[in-house]
This record gives C-alpha cells, sequence and structure tokens, in this order.
C-alpha cells in the first residue's frame, strides 16, 4: 500500500486539530472509509514513513495468519487488527517515537518504546504482535545490549517456555543472562533481570532432561540437570531447586542406580517438607516406592505407598489417593495376594468416584474386575478341565450361588 492507495477515493475536510506537541494543524483531509487508512494517512502526513511501513507490514501479516489458519480456530473470531483502531492508535504513537528517536541515533530510546509496546500485548490473542515487538527491541544492532532489550530477551525467553519452545526458551535465556550479569539490570516491574534469566532457566533445563529422559539419554540428561540445579541455586528458588532434584531422582532411577535415586528423593523430601508442600511430596514417595520395588523390596515399596496414602487422607487429596491405592493394589497383585488386591482397587475406584476422576475410575474398575476374576480361575481351574459330571456339578452349583463373599475370599490365604 503506498500513499495513493492510503487516501482513498472520499475525502472529507474536518477542522483544525491538536499534535501530540499541541501545536495547531492546518486544515486536513481525514478519511472514514476504514480505521487502517484514518491511521495510515496520518502517518504519512506526519512524516512517519518509516513506521507507515511497519505497521502496514503487520497489517498484511496478520491477514496472512488468518489466512492459514483452519476455519474452526478460535483466533478467528477475534477483530482483526485492523479493525482495532486502538491497538493501531498504540502501535502508530509508540513507534512513531521510536523513529523519532531513531533519526537522532538515540538507540536505547527505541529500544524503550518496542518493549512498551511488548509489554502492552499481553492478551493471548495478542502474542504474535509481542513476539514481534520484543524481537524488533532485543535483536537490533545499535541498541541490543540496553536494559530494555534485555528485559525483551527475558520477556521472550517466559513466552517461549509457555509455548513450549524449549530450544528459544533456552537461546533467549542464555543471551538474557549474558547481558544481565553484565549490566546488573532491573525490569519494569523492579525485578531482577539475571533472577528472571536463572528462573527461566532453571525449568528450561528441567524439561529439556525430560525430553532426554524419555528418549533414555541419561547423560544428557544428566548434564542439564546440572545447568538447571546451578540456575536454581542463582535465583534461590526452594521450588525449582526441589523439581530439578525430583528429576535428579528419576533420571538415576531410569539409568538403574536405585541408591542414588533415593538419596535425591530423600533431598526432595526435605526441601518440600521446608515448603509444606504435602502434594509433591507423594509425587515423590510413590517415585521412590519405584526404586524399592526395582530392588525387589517389597515391604518398603508397600510402606512408601501406605505413607503415601495417609498423607493424601489428611490432605484432602482424592485423586492422588486413588492412584496410590491403584499402586498398592498393582504391588499386591504382582504378589499373587488378590484379596489385598481388590480391596485397594475397590477401595481406589470408590475415591475415584468421589473424586469425579472419570479417568482413574475407568481404570479403577478394570483392576477391581481382574482382581476378582484370577482367584476365581484359580479356585475353579482345574473343574473347567475336568469333564466329570461331579467337576459339572459344582460349577453349576457355584454359578448358582456366587456372590459377593467370592469375590473377597482366597483360599490360597
Amino acid at each position: 500500500m503506498n500513499a495513493a492507495e492510503a487516501r482513498g477515493p472520499q475525502e472529507v475536510v474536518l477542522p483544525k486539530i491538536k499534535t501530540d506537541s499541541g501545536n495547531q494543524r492546518s486544515p486536513q483531509y481525514r478519511f472514514r472509509s476504514s480505521s487502517k487508512q484514518f491511521v495510515c494517512v496520518e502517518l504519512l502526513q506526519d512524516g512517519n514513513h518509516k513506521t507507515f511501513s511497519e505497521l502496514f507490514s503487520l497489517l498484511c501479516l496478520d491477514k496472512d495468519q488468518r489466512n492459514s489458519l483452519h476455519p474452526d480456530t478460535s483466533t478467528l473470531r477475534a477483530p482483526l487488527l485492523e479493525e482495532q483502531l486502538e491497538k493501531m492508535e498504540t502501535i502508530k504513537l509508540h513507534l512513531s517515537r521510536a523513529e523519532q528517536a531513531e533519526r537522532t541515533g538515540s538507540w536505547t530510546a527505541v529500544c524503550e518504546q518496542r518493549l512498551l509496546l511488548g509489554l502492552h500485548f499481553s492478551a493471548p490473542e495478542d502474542v504474535w504482535l509481542a513476539l514481534y515487538f520484543f524481537h524488533s527491541c532485543a535483536d537490533r544492532k545499535h541498541g541490543g545490549g540496553s536494559r530494555a532489550a534485555t528485559e525483551a530477551r527475558a520477556c521472550l525467553a517466559d513466552i517461549y517456555l509457555r509455548r513450549g519452545d524449549l530450544e528459544q526458551a533456552r537461546q533467549q535465556g542464555e543471551l538474557c543472562l549474558r547481558q544481565a550479569e553484565d549490566g546488573g539490570w532491573l525490569d519494569s516491574s523492579g525485578v531482577s533481570l539475571k533472577l528472571r534469566a536463572c528462573l527461566v532457566l532453571g525449568k528450561t533445563y528441567g524439561w529439556l532432561a525430560d525430553a532426554q529422559l524419555a528418549a533414555s539419554d541419561c547423560d544428557k540428561a544428566l548434564k542439564l540437570l546440572h545447568k538447571g540445579h546451578s540456575m536454581s541455586k542463582e535465583c534461590d528458588n526452594k521450588l525449582i531447586e526441589a523439581e530439578v532434584v525430583f528429576r535428579f531422582g528419576l533420571t538415576h532411577q531410569s539409568s538403574g542406580d536405585q541408591e542414588t535415586a533415593k538419596q535425591f528423593f530423600n533431598t526432595c523430601i526435605e526441601i518440600y517438607n521446608s515448603l509444606q508442600n504435602r502434594d509433591e511430596i507423594v509425587k515423590v514417595l510413590k517415585a521412590m516406592a519405584k526404586s524399592f520395588e526395582k530392588e525387589g523390596n517389597i515391604e518398603e515399596t508397600v510402606q512408601c505407598l501406605e505413607k503415601s496414602a495417609d498423607i493424601c487422607r489428611s490432605s484432602g487429596l482424592p485423586s492422588k489417593l486413588a492412584d496410590i491405592c491403584l499402586c498398592l493394589g498393582n504391588i499386591y497383585y504382582k504378589t499373587s495376594q488378590y484379596v489385598k488386591a481388590y480391596k485397594c482397587f475397590l477401595q481406589g475406584y470408590e475415591v475415584a468416584c468421589e473424586a469425579g476422576d472419570v479417568a482413574l475410575l475407568q481404570k479403577a474398575q478394570v483392576m477391581v474386575g481382574c482382581s476378582c476374576a484370577l482367584p476365581l480361575i484359580r479356585t475353579y481351574s482345574s473343574d473347567m478341565e475336568s469333564a466329570s459330571s461331579a467337576t459339572v456339578k459344582r460349577l453349576v452349583a457355584w454359578k448358582e450361588s456366587r456372590g459377593h463373599q467370592d469375590l473377597i475370599t482366597d483360599p490360597a490365604e
């Protein structure tokens, strides 16, 4: 779109208006055919040609992105940027100030105006605008090492982490950390930019380690976790530190080093105890029980799970209690203690019903059925294999009289 296209076919003469500086502007033409034309023409009249080009590019980008989306995408329900005058006016204001600062070589001011735009567009539907303005601030050749550009990198790292783009989050977080260490700056809300970088990197390294662990690459996972632990120490955040320590435990558990895994789990429990985070303690105890099970120590496995169940009951965690009950039932099931397994599965089913957890409820239903079936099969299997009239009579008699008592009586116990 050039200046001639922006003028449009209809012109309406309006009275004089004031500019930002307070001076009277001579009579001019304003156009009422669209908000886009009105804003673009003002930019051209004020001589802000770079701002005009950049805004128009954003308007085109918005349309192109919409055209590439599936028709059912919820984003399509939001109006186009060119239909939102307030947003275009905000972009026009700050980009015009940035353009004027650029003319005088005030690169820090340029970055500050672009940072303000990135911070302004914080709504979920405006993430693409936030990414654009943060990048246009942080990636500048001139001013890219300023406080504003460093804050923009911190914001980019946060956004990419929320979106699950871990490599981008790590790249932006590491750049932010290097710049923040040199400058010692605070962000717009007074928080240390170094602290923000450490926080986002601690989480990012942990999630990257999870991906390596899922791919059975324990060495890479441990290297990432060491970095994450270092970041958590830097920012003195106990919650992130506990998460990293827990991942250390899982990684060693996966590699077969159960003793080291249990040491990390114990450290993790100590941290969560200091935070009074009982929800996470249940998670760690469940993981520790798995390590005991892998060692063949069934007694300690059961004790860990029972302790988890007690915490769930006292802390009001029904979904977690249902899950722990199913885990206990599995241990008993594997050791052929079907009555105990049945009772645990049944309790898990009842708790899942109360909690309204459909996934756990369905899982528990299957387990209750299996724990009922196996002892019955064991009891009547020889009769099923025999073709004598006596065994057939016994089976028919059982069929007619069977009830709940059969489900909770194990002849082997």
